[in-house]
């Protein structure tokens, strides 16, 4: 049980998994810095703060923090839209030329590359 154990935890996805969560966890550090240390800052230039977590209704007594999920909403999106940027365009780009190279690497000789070995070979056997 415990060779089974270190086989399944040695397998390749589960490094890979775990090497894609700690990298998710410093780029999730680095884009909520980004948020709340330069986009947040600049939308407190016309709304006049830095967030929106002053936004509250308050309904018999109850207060309802609309501002604070407006502000983790916003942060969501801006967390979101560096995600797809930086690492999913980039990674879409990478396939694709990777893709590319499959299809020229596979696609072998044209038509004009066989016709003309044909004309060389017959022209070959008839001199």
């Amino acid at each position: 049980m415990a060779k089974e154990f270190r086989d399944f935890i040695a397998r390749g996805n589960m490094i890979d998994l775990a090497v894609g969560f700690v990298m998710g966890a410093a780029f999730k550090a680095v884009v909520d810095s980004l948020v709340a240390n330069i986009i947040m800052p600049i939308v407190a230039i016309p709304f006049g703060e830095p967030n929106f977590d002053a936004i509250v209704w308050t309904v018999n007594g109850a207060d309802i923090l609309i501002g604070t999920f407006i502000t983790s909403l916003v942060a969501f999106v801006m967390v979101g839209f560096g995600v797809f940027l930086f690492i999913v365009k980039p990674y879409n780009a990478y396939r694709s030329r990777q893709e590319a190279e499959e299809e020229a690497e596979e696609a072998g000789p044209s038509e004009i590359d066989l016709l003309t070995e044909i004309r060389d070979s017959l022209a070959g056997g008839n001199a």
